[in-house]
């Protein structure tokens, strides 16, 4: 069955949370962000998500996700695809990230890492900066 990438809805959250948990990533703010974030569909079931947290004109991309049965189909990378899509769409000119795991995917569609210092305020200002994820986590950039 082919799996279609769209924006979420508000009804999309509880399972939107409930993949973020199952795999491990963080699941703080992105409530307050819903409305520029994708879902990946097989059918009915939502299978992955990614999304944006908005500094104009800077984002973070942030709750990339895949279901365990639906890894290695390229789902993430065309699911942060779709997110560099709609950030050039909403005019963003840099998207930032953190990653313990995920730099090689991120490295693929031309993000580079970049040291917090260099990273704008409101986004070092972020929940995910702040508490959500590790300060272990490495911060890349990419410039659109």
């Amino acid at each position: 069955m082919s799996v279609s990438i769209e924006r979420a809805g508000g009804g999309d959250l509880p399972e939107i949370l409930a993949l973020l948990r199952s795999c491990g990533l963080p699941q703080e703010g992105l409530e307050d962000h819903l409305e520029t974030a994708l879902v990946a569909r097989s059918g009915a079931r939502m299978v992955g998500c990614a999304a944006l947290e908005m500094y104009p004109p800077a984002a973070l991309l942030r709750s990339v996700a895949v279901e365990r049965g639906h890894r290695g189909e390229g789902l993430g990378l065309r699911l942060s695809e779709a997110a560099l899509s709609l950030a050039r769409r909403l005019g963003v000119r840099e998207v930032y990230l953190l990653t313990e795991t995920a730099d090689g995917l991120f490295s693929r569609l031309g993000f580079e890492p970049v040291s917090r210092g260099e990273v704008p305020s409101p986004v070092r200002e972020s929940v995910e900066f702040v508490s959500a994820c590790p300060a272990s986590a490495r911060v890349m950039a990419l410039r659109l």
